[in-house]
């Protein structure tokens, strides 16, 4: 999770006039909703085309050490939130699909992306042994589904639905083995997002643009 302080924020609003700072709690329904008020007033009629759930968090713990508390915090940022998002942002996203033409799916008419992890991938369950963050892999392996659902969901309102996997970035999340920058990472990711098309929905990407096991 890459956290800029609100000071950090202005400063790149201040640079960047296109730039509009919304709050927003991903585990509040009510804040997500009052989110997405603002965001469509801001629009000022026009549709949203992508909509990236971004946020996650990580609690560092074993197996036998995880708790309810940790599960279920864990579990509501990094998976209920991405679908209450969905959810809020469908009526916008609609319409800037409906506002597009043609009927490809792209991140130019409409798309939902979420940040996933290798770490919630079954079939690799990556560096195990560095960490193994069971509640955080367990909720990155329900976003997966999550957006699974919302590929096939979505689809026929012309929005495309993938998750894609950052890498290991170096945040303060990521710590200090991490093994790429935050701006290799996001130049990948910004490559990925503008080649996808209708036969990536639905699927699982590396920032690198190649597919990542379930």
């Amino acid at each position: 999770m890459l956290y800029l302080e609100p000071r950090e924020l202005q400063n790149l609003a201040s640079k960047h006039p296109n730039l509009v700072i919304t709050q927003l709690n991903v585990t509040d329904p009510t804040s997500i909703k009052a989110a997405a008020a603002r965001v469509e007033e801001q629009l000022g009629g026009s549709g949203l085309n992508l909509l990236i759930n971004n946020a996650g968090i990580a609690k560092m713990s074993t197996l036998d050490g995880e708790t309810l508390e940790d599960m279920i915090q864990v579990y509501t940022t990094n998976t209920v939130g991405p679908l209450l998002l969905g959810q809020a942002f469908l009526p916008l996203l609609k319409k800037a699909a409906q506002g597009s033409p043609g009927t490809a799916l792209s991140c130019n008419k409409a798309a939902i992306v979420n940040m996933s992890s290798s770490a919630g991938s079954i079939e690799e369950v990556y560096v195990w042994e560095l960490g193994q963050v069971v509640s955080y892999r367990c909720s990155k392996a329900a976003l997966n589904m999550l957006t699974k659902c919302q590929s096939l969901g979505y689809r026929e309102h012309g929005i495309l639905c993938i998750t894609v996997h950052p890498g290991w970035v170096q945040t303060d999340m990521g710590g200090p083995q991490s093994q790429i920058t935050v701006e290799e990472s996001v130049k990948g990711m910004l490559k990925v997002l503008s080649s996808a098309s209708e036969k990536d929905t639905g699927t699982f990407l590396t920032w690198e643009g190649k597919v990542m096991p379930w």
